[in-house]
Order: structure tokens, then C-alpha cells, then sequence
């Protein structure tokens, strides 16, 4: 990094030129995995596609690579070296109630575009948390609360934004750059800075969900019983079940404070009275500590999962799953259920299938279509048990797991291709193949760079 590019920068650029000897350097670069320490040479915080194309271009002349930082939700790994733009500054969401679509600017997060739409009747197709970028967690494919229903998050994308490593700001849809457009949904990363999206929205304000939490004793049935219930269930029907070990603090609800729990979540898109019908086996199956689902605003679909929002130190493996089996629910219950001292506080199986399973008539890039559930562990968000600790847990538990889970995975499960192979298992062969030609094309000396052992950029 030389002083001729960063006062370049500093003169072309509105938004903040940061090197690590400047004030708000770490700030700038912080996001939501506090675990995680960006060490890049400079970072620059963009206000404008303006911005974009004045550091893409300083940067192509000299050869110096460029990574990507929003909201951090997904970068599990350190940005180290070369230039970090960041995407916060650029927010705003303009929604068209006549072609119903939003427009998204990169910056922003899912909690502007559900607000947008609502008025008008509309809901986008979110992740679970309103609080993630919507740019990164599309560029991933995206398998929010609705996929078996709407499918993935990157299904509704009508147009990308985007500066190339030529300099160029592009638009990518179906007419334009239709190449482009397709590894853009669902090939995540190496393609440029993406600087907005056009999303189609759906007509619907509300829907029949939220979510159970079951004490220990509970676990066991009805898990066996959610198992067997969601292979009945129409795609208006959304589901996970997740094992809970909480600690005892004040802000968590009382019955469950320092518990280990089982949570089943529900959304379902039609009228409540068949929701309660369909829902009513797990109400069943044992007997609740909370019972939180019911009729509910569309817009508040992020309380079905109710993620933490606030930044945090993180650590979580996620992966796909075949079908599930008695079998599966013996082996998980044994390596994952209240018995089991685990420094996991929480391991969820999401339903998949429905719409997740087919893809856009024009195609995209998604990977994770066949899979019939994901898997994902988190971890107990204490950095000293990140390096060895929790990566063991995870290896035990995935041994005992190891006959279900699919060959392929999506790439926003891939964790920073810390798994040897996920990053080829994030797509099809022919898919991974494409996206290969795809990114020589639009950035031949590998400018953006992405995938193993080049610091992962995410949402």
C-alpha cells in the first residue's frame, strides 16, 4: 500500500480513507462477530457508487485487492491486507407498490426493507434475523424462515448494481449481464462490489407463527414427533427445531433461565385456523413452558427466531442434511440432547424441501437445493474456547451425524470454508465449474477475492 494510492483515495473518495495509524480505524471496521479483527492496510467507508468505482479503479491500477464489509454477520475469518470498503453508510430501501419490488441499497439491513414493504401490504423474503445484511445474505442464496414456501432469498432478486474489477457499474438482470446476474445469485463472492439490488416482494401481511419451548424432560418426544410430523407438511408450512442451553440471566425469560430447552419454530403462510390444526401435533407431544405462536404481522416475522441483534463474539458450524430418520433422531438426541454437557447453546435442524428445491426458470447459481434440512451449531460465544475447544465438540458431534449429512452445502453454511472441501461442496460440480468462468470474465487478475485461504467476505 503506498501513500501516492491512499491520498488518491483520500481525494477521489467522500467517504473515510482509514489506515491503521488513523482514529476510528477499528471502529470502521468492526462488525457483528467481535471475535473477528480486520487488519486491513486501509478501509474505506463508501457513501456512493461513486465511491465504489473511484476505489475499484485506484485499486486496479495498482494491483491492490479489494474485500467487502456490511453488517459482518457472516465473515468468521480475518480481512488481512490490501483495501476493506465498507457498505454501512449506504442505506435506503424504496419500495414500488405497483411493480411491488424494493430497492435495496447495499448497506442496508432486512429490518429497513420489512418496514418499507409493510404499508403496502407487502413482505420480502427475509433470513431470520432482521438485522442482517440484505446484500451478502442474498449473494449467499439466503434460506430465511419462508424458503419451503417462497424458497431462497436470492429467488426473488430482480437486478444487481455492481462495480466490476474493470470499474465498470454495471446492472445485472435477466437482459443485462445475464451471466453475471446468475453467479450473483447464490455464487456469493469474486464478482465485484454489489452496490444495490431490485427484490420482488410478496402480498402478505400476515401469516400463523412463532415458537414452543419445551422443558428437558420433553426433548426427546417431541423431537421424534416435529421429525415425523414436518414429512406431512404442504410448503405453506415452515419449521425448525432447535436444543437450547441456557445460561441464568436476567434478560432470558424466566422458565427458561438456565435451562436446556427444546424450541420448535412455525411459520405458516395461510389462515390461522389450519395453521393451529396443522401445528397442533407438537402442542401435543408434550407439555410447553412458552407457547408463543399464533396469528402474527408479517412484518414481525423476526420474532419467530428472535436473534440476538446486538454484536457479539461468534462462533457456529452450519451444513445440509439428507432426509431424517428414526435413526437420526437416536444419534442426535445421543450426541446433542439434555443429557449431553455441550459448549453449544444452541443446535437447530431447519425443514427444507418445498420451494428451496427448485430453481428460478432462467437458473442462478444457488447451491444447497437438494439438501432436506441444514444443521447449524453454535457455539458458547467465549473466544477462548474458539480455536480448539469448540471445533472439537462440533468434529464429535458431526461424527455421530455423519451418515446424514448431504454432500453438498450451501454457501452462506460454509462457515469461511474452514471445512476441507466445503468450499467445492457450496455448489454443484457443474454450478462450481461456471462460477470459476464466471469470475475470470469480470475479474481475470483477482481483484476480489474469495474462497479458501483469501479471507471469506460475507454479508
Amino acid at each position: 500500500m503506498t501513500e501516492e494510492l491512499i491520498t488518491r483515495l483520500r481525494s477521489e473518495v467522500a467517504g473515510p480513507v482509514l489506515t491503521p495509524a488513523d482514529e476510528g480505524y477499528a471502529e470502521e471496521l468492526s462488525g457483528f462477530n467481535l471475535a473477528v479483527t480486520h487488519t486491513p492496510d486501509v478501509v474505506v467507508g463508501l457513501t456512493s457508487e461513486d465511491d465504489a468505482v473511484a476505489v475499484v479503479r485506484a485499486a486496479a491500477g495498482t494491483g491492490t485487492q479489494i474485500r467487502v464489509l456490511a453488517t459482518g454477520h457472516g465473515i468468521p475469518n480475518p480481512m488481512q491486507g490490501g483495501i476493506v470498503v465498507t457498505t454501512t453508510r449506504m442505506t435506503g430501501v424504496t419500495v414500488d407498490a405497483e411493480t411491488q419490488t424494493a430497492h435495496i441499497n447495499a448497506g442496508s439491513r432486512w429490518a429497513e426493507v420489512v418496514a418499507a414493504a409493510a404499508p403496502h401490504g407487502l413482505a420480502a423474503i427475509t433470513g431470520a434475523s432482521d438485522a442482517v445484511g440484505c446484500i451478502g445474505y442474498t449473494l449467499g442464496g439466503g434460506l430465511g424462515p419462508l424458503a419451503r414456501t417462497y424458497g431462497f432469498s436470492s429467488d426473488w432478486v430482480r437486478s444487481f448494481r455492481v462495480v466490476t474489477a474493470a470499474g465498470e457499474l454495471l446492472t445485472a438482470n435477466v437482459d443485462e449481464n445475464a451471466d453475471l446476474f446468475w453467479a450473483l445469485r447464490g455464487g456469493k463472492g469474486g464478482f465485484g462490489i454489489v452496490t444495490a439490488m431490485d427484490f420482488a416482494l410478496v402480498e402478505l401481511g400476515r401469516l400463523y407463527g412463532g415458537s414452543v419451548f419445551f422443558d428437558a424432560e420433553h426433548i426427546a418426544p417431541v423431537f421424534s414427533t416435529w421429525s415425523e410430523w414436518t414429512k406431512s407438511l404442504p410448503e405453506e408450512a415452515n419449521s425448525s427445531v432447535v436444543v437450547l442451553r441456557l445460561p441464568p440471566l436476567e434478560f432470558i425469560p424466566a422458565p427458561l433461565r438456565g435451562k436446556t430447552v427444546l424450541s420448535v419454530r412455525f411459520a405458516y403462510v395461510g389462515d390461522a385456523t389450519d395453521g393451529n390444526r396443522l401445528f397442533q401435533p407438537i402442542r401435543d407431544a408434550g407439555t410447553t413452558l412458552i407457547d408463543a405462536v399464533g396469528e402474527m404481522a408479517a412484518a414481525d416475522i423476526a420474532l419467530i427466531h428472535n436473534d440476538p441483534k446486538d454484536p457479539t463474539p461468534s462462533w457456529d458450524r452450519g451444513l445440509l442434511l439428507d432426509e431424517l430418520d428414526a435413526d437420526f433422531v437416536a444419534a442426535f438426541l445421543d450426541v446433542a440432547g439434555p443429557e449431553q454437557e455441550l459448549p453449544l447453546i444452541a443446535v437447530e435442524v431447519r425443514h427444507l424441501g418445498g420451494a428451496t428445491e427448485r430453481d428460478v426458470p432462467e437458473g442462478s447459481a444457488v447451491g444447497g437445493r437438494s439438501g432436506a434440512c441444514t444443521l447449524t451449531l453454535i457455539g458458547v460465544p467465549d473466544p477462548n474456547l474458539f480455536e480448539k475447544v469448540l471445533p472439537a465438540t462440533v468434529d464429535g458431534v458431526l461424527d455421530k451425524l455423519g451418515p446424514w449429512v448431504c454432500a453438498e452445502t450451501t454457501v452462506n453454511f460454509a462457515g469461511g470454508f474452514a471445512l476441507p472441501g466445503s468450499y467445492a461442496a457450496s455448489w454443484p460440480a457443474d454450478t462450481f465449474a461456471r462460477l470459476a468462468g464466471v469470475r475470470s470474465v469480470y475479474d481475470p487478475d483477482t481483484l476480489f477475492p474469495f474462497g479458501p485461504r483469501q479471507e471469506y467476505s460475507g454479508s
